[in-house]
């Protein structure tokens, strides 16, 4: 896509709370606020073309500047987030619609996707730690967005790969690698320029000479953080101090906190010298990220009174309630709970909790009234409450199975 230069006259505004509509009419902006960075503000948008939200990216430019015409490296660097977003094309990898320099208002503006969602630190701020099944499918989605830039002509480096930036639909349980600020094209020789998150930033960044390894360094940060709810090195208060521990080879504190066998065997992958750190495509093909054909395993329930004990039925695992009434089942997001009268009284029955949830599954009530189903899991977008719209209240319960 060409670069859209804005001098001529702005298409009048219809939508009473548009602020401001793109060259060709096709985009408005309206004053709400998605998202703050260093170099820009996010908008919410909207595409009259299509009907759908998106996100308005707007870089204002100094005023004083008078460099911007004259000087198009000055431009090109202005810009270079949204050509390079605008040239990839990957699922897992946020999507440019288009962008423009206004020249009157003076800001460089890029459509790109919206997430309603947020991001994968906001997940996990609201709903806490996710469970190993959704953690291997968001990491396999990531690594498949950084293999696709990795293998690009020239390789592409995020270099600021951390959860902050990784974006996730709710609905469909996908997840896109996004702001592209301060990635960079590769040509024969390494990278020199220092860049990115202290937290999140390999040791030969440090040395001012490194290769798109450091995105594979940077996901293995993002897998401890998944796993601790803490930026890695947070025991430090200073950039300068995580240099120094990064520089002698101290590892993060963090670490002895993931106690997931298998997670922390990725992160000390990741955190492997540079000579010796596998790529993208290496840790996808380890038998961590690798697809399980049943993943749904009731592992672990929280309960309260009398919720019965686990049981085969149908080759998949299943609970028996033991003629316990349930009044009502609720899920929120991550998490089913079942309210009634059992043993223990009047109240929460049971509970299935983050590590019983995959991204999408369906769940079947054995009753004595025949057997209903749901569909549920984290992809879903909003809560549901089963008393309310499958079945009346006081159903009797034998089982009820994931599958």
């Amino acid at each position: 896509m060409d670069l859209e230069l804005s001098h001529r006259k702005k298409p009048e505004l219809h939508e009473p709370d548009a602020t401001e509509t793109s060259p060709c009419g096709r985009y408005i902006r309206f004053e709400q606020t998605l998202g703050r960075g260093a170099f820009k503000e996010v908008y919410r948008g909207f595409d009259r073309l299509n009907g759908v939200e998106v996100a308005w990216n707007q870089i204002c430019l100094d005023n004083d500047d008078k460099t911007l015409k004259n000087s198009p490296e000055n431009l090109a660097r202005l810009c270079s987030e949204a050509v390079l977003l605008n040239s990839l094309a990957h699922k897992h990898v946020m999507r440019c619609h288009a962008y423009w320099i206004d020249y009157q208002n003076k800001t460089v503006n890029m459509i790109t996707e919206l997430f309603t969602s947020g991001s994968l630190r906001q997940y996990m701020k609201k709903f806490g730690r996710p469970n190993l099944q959704t953690m291997k499918n968001w990491g396999r989605q990531i690594l498949e967005g950084l293999h696709y830039l990795h293998t690009r002509t020239p390789c592409v480096i995020h270099r600021d790969i951390k959860c902050d930036n990784i974006f996730m639909d709710l609905t469909t349980g996908e997840v896109k690698i996004g702001d592209f600020g301060l990635a960079t094209e590769m040509e024969q020789a390494p990278a020199r320029v220092l860049a990115g998150t202290p937290e999140f930033m390999a040791p030969e960044y440090y040395d001012e000479e490194y290769n798109e390894l450091v995105d594979v360094y940077a996901f293995g940060m993002c897998l401890m953080e998944m796993e601790t709810l803490e930026y890695p090195y947070c025991e430090c208060t200073n950039p300068a101090q995580i240099f120094k521990k990064v520089s002698n080879g101290v590892k993060p504190a963090s670490l002895e906190r993931v106690k997931d066998l298998e997670v922390r065997g990725i992160i000390d992958k990741c955190m492997l010298p540079a000579s010796l750190r596998p790529s993208a495509f290496e840790l996808l093909n380890d038998p961590f990220f690798s697809l399980e054909e049943n993943s749904m395993d009731i592992m672990g329930i929280e309960s309260s009174g009398s919720f019965g004990q686990e049981e085969q039925c149908r080759g998949m695992k299943s609970l028996c309630l033991d003629g316990s009434i349930v009044s009502g089942i609720s899920m929120l997001y991550n998490s089913i709970c079942l309210s009634g009268e059992g043993n223990g009284g009047q109240g929460c029955i049971g509970k299935l909790g983050s590590s019983d949830v995959s991204m999408n599954s369906r769940i079947t009530f054995a009753s004595s009234s025949g057997d209903v189903s749901k569909d549920f899991g984290l992809a879903n977008s909003k809560p549901f409450c089963v008393e309310n719209e499958m079945m009346p209240a006081d159903y009797i319960f034998y089982h009820i199975r994931v599958n």
